[in-house]
């Protein structure tokens, strides 16, 4: 068993969510980079008016986790989703369904402001995640997702 509770994030934990998205990133074999994100993260976060929420599991001594969502909306639903953009458990809380309890709060959340489905991706090779979240009840639609970064949208535009 492991002692943590779920907490809403707070401003003093900015720079260890940046370190748990470096890890999160490696752990998903992605590119990140922690510049410029302080500022960002916070703003989105801590505004009056947040787009992003982000729930943090805190053990005895560290930050073990976190997930961030938004919500958005649906053009083939016609309504609000929430979109679970990062859950991440540090490997020492993995396997005591920490996981699920950060899920549950997202549900518990995305009632309230009545959105009725919750949407995320995770890799193909990340078995393990695929696993979970099938024990979870989630369902699976296959497909491929494309990004634009800003070097690839200025050439777009050109």
């Amino acid at each position: 068993m492991i002692n943590y509770r779920i907490r809403k994030a707070l401003p003093r934990d900015i720079d260890e969510l940046i370190r748990l998205c470096a890890e999160h990133a490696e752990y998903e074999q992605a590119e990140y980079s922690p510049n410029n994100k302080k500022q960002k993260l916070a703003k989105q976060l801590f505004s009056d008016n947040p787009k992003l929420y982000c729930f943090i599991v805190e053990g005895e001594s560290e930050i073990l986790g976190y997930c961030t969502y938004t919500f958005d909306y649906s053009t083939w639903d016609a309504d609000f989703f929430a979109y679970m953009d990062c859950l991440y458990l540090r490997p020492q809380a993995r396997n005591f369904g920490i996981g699920e309890e950060l899920v549950k709060h997202i549900a518990k959340h995305s009632k309230q402001v009545n959105c009725k489905i919750i949407q995320w991706h995770t890799p193909n090779f990340n078995v393990r995640a695929i696993k979970f979240y099938h024990r979870i009840g989630a369902t699976s639609k296959q497909k491929t997702r494309f990004y634009l970064n800003d070097d690839a949208m200025l050439q777009l535009i050109k």
